[in-house]
């Protein structure tokens, strides 16, 4: 059978999809994963046939209007699911003839897309054939759907429709713990963490002090431009040096090499989370969902400096279960952040909490047992 993942927005939103891809061609089916043409790189380094379908990024509907006119920002947490469904619809508007091109020389027996990844719904219902939705983190997307109706109405009016078309699945990566009451049902699976590969140093899965280790992402920043943010991890590094632990700086090359002169021994560069999250005390990072999940499937405590109020509703369900600190927007300070390490270092409670949610990830379902579920929905389709 042929399945059609679609995706887009940050590298992180192909990393969550990449393990279902994976078992549905493990399992002997073609699978194309559809994405913005910023995104082909990472799909195909994991190993999964890509198709290109808009060549613009997510950030550009994100940062402009539909006229291309710098976009007004959101002020309040509601404005904020509203403006990302309005961004992500129309996305999804620019994407849509060419999946639809597609699909009529390659015709898909199911389509799943994204948790904010429209045009996947739209695509399975022009073709009437089952959608399953999959959620990359832990935002309820309520609201955005809200925020996506209004852009997609004209297209949801030619099918009928006055809502999104629903999925017939609904896949989560989360433990039932974290999701809200008002989640719907889903087909809960483990997330398997994933990221761009490199050659391994030896620090990065082994440690050779007795020193507790905290990862600091260069997410976490201290303004919105470069050089503000530079100046930031620079003055973390330095703080939390200070205490006599070990700092780790995961960053991409271009912020690494400016910073690599003036953090000391400590390692700035790019970081495998996945390989190096178990080896760690506490994750330091902005609220990525990917980060986030990478975190708890290690048992290792969080510490989260939100940017926007997405960020805070993300993190908000792990520190309410205790395996995370979440500061308030406004406080990520370097003392700030130096203050809440120390706290989740003194605390064995939070290590407790964070493996608790490991160990409620380890027991879900992993991606091949839910390729199977899927096999057999698709299946009974076509048969009927």
């Amino acid at each position: 059978m042929r399945f059609l993942f679609v995706t887009g927005g940050s590298q992180g939103t192909v990393f969550v999809l990449t393990p279902l891809a994976t078992a549905l061609r493990n399992a002997g089916h073609e699978v194309f994963l559809a994405a913005d043409d910023s995104l082909i790189p990472v799909i195909t380094g994991n190993g999964i046939p890509a198709v290109s379908i808009t060549p613009t990024p997510v950030h550009y509907f994100m940062w402009t209007d539909s006229s291309g006119a710098p976009a007004k920002m959101p002020q309040s947490p509601r404005e904020t699911m509203l403006f990302s469904g309005r961004a992500f619809a129309r996305m999804a508007e620019a994407s849509l003839a060419a999946l639809l091109d597609l699909a009529s020389v390659w015709r898909p027996d199911m389509i799943i897309g994204g948790a904010t990844s429209y045009a996947a719904s739209l695509v399975a219902a022009h073709l009437d054939v089952p959608y399953v939705r999959h959620a990359w983190d832990l935002v309820p997307t309520t609201e955005m759907d809200e925020g996506a109706v209004e852009v997609l109405e004209p297209q949801l009016r030619k099918l009928g429709l006055d809502q999104l078309p629903q999925p017939s699945t609904w896949i989560d990566i989360h433990p039932s713990v974290l999701r809200g009451e008002n989640a719907p049902p889903a087909q809960l699976m483990r997330f398997v963490p994933g990221n761009e590969q490199r050659r391994l140093e030896r620090w990065m899965y082994t440690r050779d002090s007795d020193r507790q280790r905290v990862l600091i992402t260069a997410g976490t920043r201290g303004g919105q431009s470069r050089s503000q943010n530079a100046e930031h991890l620079r003055n973390l590094n330095d703080a939390l040096s200070k205490l006599d632990i070990e700092v780790l700086i995961a960053a991409p090359d271009d912020i690494a090499d400016s910073l690599r002169a003036d953090v000391g021994q400590t390692p700035v560069c790019w970081i495998p989370l996945d390989v190096v999250a178990p080896t760690c005390d506490v994750i330091v990072h902005h609220g990525g969902g990917v980060t986030a999940a990478t975190a708890m499937n290690a048992g290792i405590p969080q510490l989260v400096a939100p940017r926007d109020d997405y960020q805070v509703t993300l993190a908000q369900p792990i520190a309410d279960f205790g395996a995370c600190v979440l500061l308030a927007r406004g406080q990520g300070s370097a003392g700030q952040i130096v203050q809440a390490c120390q706290q989740i270092l003194a605390d064995p409670g939070y290590r407790l909490r964070s493996q608790a949610l490991a160990e409620q990830i380890a027991a879900l379902p992993s991606p091949s047992v839910v390729a199977g579920v899927l096999e057999q929905h698709a299946s009974r389709r076509s048969r009927s």
